[in-house]
């Protein structure tokens, strides 16, 4: 068990996850916020890479998402005349009742006008993981609770025993209780139960069909949570725990996919951009940044206000 800090990017999800993936910041792959964000550029993700590395056909790559929005979502990029856009939004039918928001999900970029030449477009850059996902095997998002999430990885973990596999697997209950009802909460203490329960269970199937001496398992969060409160604008602490032997210091967000492609025996001197990451299993080249425990105060603010305290370690998906 080791220590990561968020240094760079934000505390949410689609910053933290984009970065997990990658093992890059987010001036290279575009995803700053769950509001600032947009496709990922090809290539840069642990998927791509395994998939290049070893063949479409030999290896498997399959993720399991709890989460429908900021994890997981494929909507592709787009460019519109705002004309043509408007007429889309116009004659699509309307839905006869809302469905259940995700907690926290918040407000979801849609994309924004441009003008060019005189002809204004409607332009959506994309979610971060549309061009990852096409490299997978298996996308299953939106699972929303963890039994259906730990029961489906359980089946396809079965279903591809007799190759070599990466699988990515996506807790969500431990945020929606978080939002919901609180981080010092009964709801989220007992996410964190069912989180880790499923989990186990994960680790039995492995064991019981005989994979386990032979697979790494990372387990890590994309963000921390608020001390006693239902967000988590500042979280910036988190961790990484694993059976990996050659894991052996602290680290930050960046650093975990860095560490699994250097256990899968890849280059990583040879990869453009070079990574902003570094493997976890051996010393670090680069600083490694704790996070303050107070957030940096934006231009024109005064030192000291509306300023929130980061929480505890604890995980969160």
């Amino acid at each position: 068990m080791v220590n990561v800090d968020v240094a760079h990017g934000a505390t949410d999800t689609k910053a933290g996850w984009t970065q997990i993936l990658t093992g890059y910041n987010p001036p290279v792959t575009g995803v700053y916020s769950n509001g600032r964000y947009r496709d990922v550029p090809e290539g840069l993700s642990v998927f791509e890479r395994l998939k290049k590395q070893f063949g479409a056909d030999t290896f498997v790559c399959v993720a399991v998402i709890g989460k429908s929005g900021h994890c997981g979502e494929i909507r592709p990029p787009f460019k519109k005349t705002l004309e043509e856009y408007e007429k889309e939004q116009a004659s699509k039918p309307k839905a006869k009742a809302k469905a259940a928001k995700q907690p926290g999900v918040g407000k979801q970029n849609k994309g924004t006008i441009v003008e060019e030449n005189g002809v204004k477009y409607f332009v959506f850059e994309g979610s971060p993981y549309y061009t990852m996902h096409k490299s997978c095997d298996v996308w299953d998002y939106g699972l929303s609770l963890d039994e259906k999430v730990g029961t489906r990885a359980m089946e396809l973990i079965a279903e591809y025993k007799d190759k070599p596999f990466f699988f990515f697997v996506h807790f969500a209950e431990v945020d929606h209780s978080g939002h919901k009802h609180g981080e010092n909460s009964k709801q989220y203490n007992d996410a964190l139960i069912s989180n880790d329960n499923w989990t186990g269970k994960i680790i039995e199937k492995l064991k019981e069909l005989g994979l386990y001496d032979k697979t790494l398992l990372y387990v890590t969060a994309d963000h921390g949570f608020d001390e006693d409160k239902g967000g988590h604008g500042y979280a910036p602490y988190v961790f990484l725990g694993t059976n990996d032997p050659l894991v052996k210091r602290d680290g930050m967000r960046q650093d975990i996919t860095p560490t699994i492609l250097a256990r899968f025996g890849l280059d990583l001197a040879k990869f453009a951009p070079p990574l902003d990451g570094e493997p976890l299993t051996a010393a670090a080249t680069k600083p490694v940044l704790k996070a303050p425990e107070t957030k940096a105060a934006k231009p024109k603010t005064a030192p000291g206000e509306n300023q929130p305290k980061a929480g505890k370690r604890k995980r969160a998906a």
